[in-house]
């Protein structure tokens, strides 16, 4: 049955808008969600579908997105495809907000769910001009707003604003007391009776994809120590994603080199994947402009394979001073050469840069967690 095309939104009027980088740069155009001020990290997103999803990934804590592709909001929101109950994103970038949706799925348009979650943004400006502005300066402070101030007093406010990694995101995402998930796995083969997952942010694609594979799910907040996770008596842990840097994270550092020195198979994703970086010993280093998008070739050097992967984040782990005796490094960025995934050579670890959960393939990086069930399944019960 052929969808219809309806209103996008309610009617209303789209005040100017202005968009401030931190190099002093000024773009024009309309409001779009609700009208103010906000401040945050610019970043560019190139995907050219799945703005809900992005909008309610708790990894863009306190990120302002800009979407590269030039019309969004076509197909309007859903009740299907949330990572999460609220936006997160501190504020939306878009080259043209279209006029109607036309999806049989859509319940409410992007303007009027910009509007439910109080999020200012911004349309009719020139994403392609602020992008290539992004990708050679690097992501930087900008703000959107629709008030009366100069440019220079709001480049004043821009620049004044907390650096995004002296920022307590996870705090602000993370489950506040712990919860359990129980299923009937589809999987008999690979099936794992219990998991551990510590929250830094998790996106609901994430639990989505493990009720297929585990039993029973027990979520924990991103506090919860060795000791804490170790009480469950989990098959496995998974590390999830989350925002900000993790350098600062020295407490979810301790408590994974606990883990990959007591045995349990324990497998991270995204910032959990960096976590575990550094809780071996690698570096991790904030990158120029990120990768945020659903496109990025990557490279499985043990399968000698190539495939497509969804991928989200500004921080990324070193080649430099790679601790080779201890990991061994399994995916490789095709872009630019990155590192995407490791393996502990010596504990039942591993993990990954990408989202395979996301699927852009739409089932390229699925054998991610089957790979890491089986580690799971073969390794000795600890005591």
């Amino acid at each position: 049955m052929p969808a219809t095309p309806h209103a996008a939104h309610s009617p209303v009027e789209h005040p100017p808008a202005r968009l401030v980088l931190e190099d002093g740069s000024v773009f024009h155009g309309l409001s779009m969600g609700v009208p103010g001020t906000t401040l945050g990290e610019i970043i560019f997103n190139t995907s050219s579908t799945g703005y809900q999803e992005i909008l309610t990934d708790p990894s863009y804590k306190g990120q302002m997105v800009l979407m590269t592709y030039p019309e969004i909001g076509n197909y309007g929101i859903n009740p299907e495809d949330f990572e999460s109950a609220r936006i997160h994103a501190v504020g939306f970038v878009v080259s043209r907000l279209s006029p109607t949706t036309s999806s049989w799925r859509s319940e409410v348009s992007l303007q009027d769910f910009l509007v439910k979650n109080a999020v200012v943004g911004i349309e009719g400006v020139d994403t392609r001009a602020i992008t290539r502005r992004i990708r050679a300066q690097g992501s930087m402070k900008a703000g959107i707003t629709t008030e009366a101030l100069s440019d220079a007093e709001f480049l004043a406010q821009v620049k004044a604003q907390p650096s995004f990694d002296q920022c307590d995101f996870i705090s602000q995402v993370t489950c506040p007391a712990p919860y359990v998930i129980h299923s009937q796995p589809t999987s008999q083969t690979l099936c794992l009776q219990h998991m551990v997952v510590v929250d830094f942010g998790i996106k609901a694609s994430i639990l989505t994809y493990l009720k297929e594979c585990v039993e029973t799910i027990t979520v924990l907040p991103a506090s919860s120590d060795f000791a804490a996770i170790v009480a469950h008596q989990p098959q496995a842990v998974l590390l999830s994603n989350g925002p900000g840097d993790p350098s600062v994270l020295h407490d979810a550092v301790r408590t994974a080199r606990q883990l990959a020195d007591s045995g349990i198979p324990t497998f991270g994703i995204c910032l959990g994947h960096q976590i575990l970086a550094l809780a071996c010993g690698a570096q991790v280093t904030k990158m120029p402009f990120g990768h945020h998008g659903g496109n990025h070739p990557v490279k499985d050097l043990e399968l000698d394979r190539i495939f497509i992967t969804s991928q989200n984040h500004g921080y990324h782990v070193e080649f430099e001073a790679f601790p080779e005796d201890q990991l061994q490094v399994t995916h490789v960025n095709l872009n630019d050469g990155s590192m995407e995934g490791f393996r502990h050579k010596h504990a039942p670890v591993m993990s990954v840069q990408f989202h395979p959960e996301a699927s852009p393939g739409p089932h390229d990086a699925n054998y991610i967690f089957e790979s890491f069930m089986q580690t799971a399944l073969r390794a000795p019960a600890v005591k």
